[in-house]
């Protein structure tokens, strides 16, 4: 149909086709690219900086990588507290290790050693490590990540580190095999069989972990690894229900909900595990 027979006599010529929108269409479509574009997903690097460092064993400065401070946007965590990010796992940034002498451990212990602890990881760590060809990849990948967060345990044991720091770099290295988990395919045979065996050793740290962290509530004062009791307590809460210590969990989330000093938000995450162990055990009777 021709749109605009009847005004010929206007002087204007009549045509039989017309697209009446196709201006706005290439409009629409140009801003959707443009959408589109913007929208792309940013590279991990993009959430790094590398920062200097003097290592407090021997004494040379190196670079590691960290997150810049805000620049990551967090998500909902896991119900066992595990930090969600979008496009970045800040957790594999959490450690530092010298590429000089091995010193290795979690950014916040790093610069924390006694002259005693020093000395250990001289004669036990240092006197044996063996300097890799260091990296020159603008991230870590999982891997990666989980070696160095096994060196950072591994000094943590040689200096003799507090129960709830190796506990802690256990936790870390269950979360970080979860998260290596999450990026392989179970439909691919080659990948599942990698899945089997992450989750074998994410359930034998994590199993570390839980072990450590219910010895070092007893023996450490608060906070524990930047964690108030209340936090802790709900921790240990969702631990235990893995472990199906429904004891341990029942009492960890008491401790919750009838602490003055815990927030709304954590006993509300409390009370939503008590009715998960409520509903679990119901079915297993």
């Amino acid at each position: 149909m021709n749109l605009f027979a009847g005004l010929e006599k206007f002087g204007f010529k009549s045509t039989e086709e017309v697209d009446l929108f196709a201006e706005e269409k290439s409009s629409a479509k140009e801003a959707g690219e443009e959408v589109e574009k913007k929208a792309e997903e940013p590279k991990e690097e993009e959430f790094l900086l590398e920062k200097s460092i003097r290592c407090i064993v021997c004494d040379k400065v190196f670079k590691t990588k960290v997150v810049k401070s805000g620049k990551a946007k967090r998500l909902e965590p896991d119900p066992d507290l595990r930090p969600r990010h979008l496009y970045i796992d800040t957790l594999k940034y959490d450690v530092s290790s010298c590429p000089y002498c091995g010193y290795t451990a979690l950014n916040r212990f790093f610069e924390h050693l006694t002259s005693a602890q020093i000395k250990l990881v001289k004669e036990q760590v240092c006197s044996n490590f063996k300097a890799g060809v260091q990296s020159t990849n603008p991230t870590n990948d999982y891997d990666k990540a989980i070696e160095m967060h096994k060196l950072s345990l591994l000094n943590a044991m040689v200096k003799k580190a507090k129960t709830s720091e190796k506990a802690y770099n256990c936790l870390i290295i269950s979360w970080l095999m979860r998260g290596k988990i999450e990026t392989l395919d179970p439909s691919n045979s080659e990948e599942k069989e990698k899945i089997e065996s992450l989750r074998k050793e994410e359930e034998t740290f994590y199993e570390q972990a839980y072990d450590g962290f219910i010895k070092a509530i007893s023996t450490e004062m608060f906070p524990i690894c930047g964690m108030d009791s209340s936090t802790m307590d709900y921790l240990l809460a969702v631990m235990s229900m893995h472990f199906k210590k429904y004891d341990i969990a029942s009492k960890s989330l008491a401790n919750v909900i009838t602490s003055p000093s815990a927030s709304r938000k954590i006993k509300d995450k409390a009370l939503e595990l008590k009715e998960e162990i409520i509903k679990e055990l119901k079915q297993k009777k």
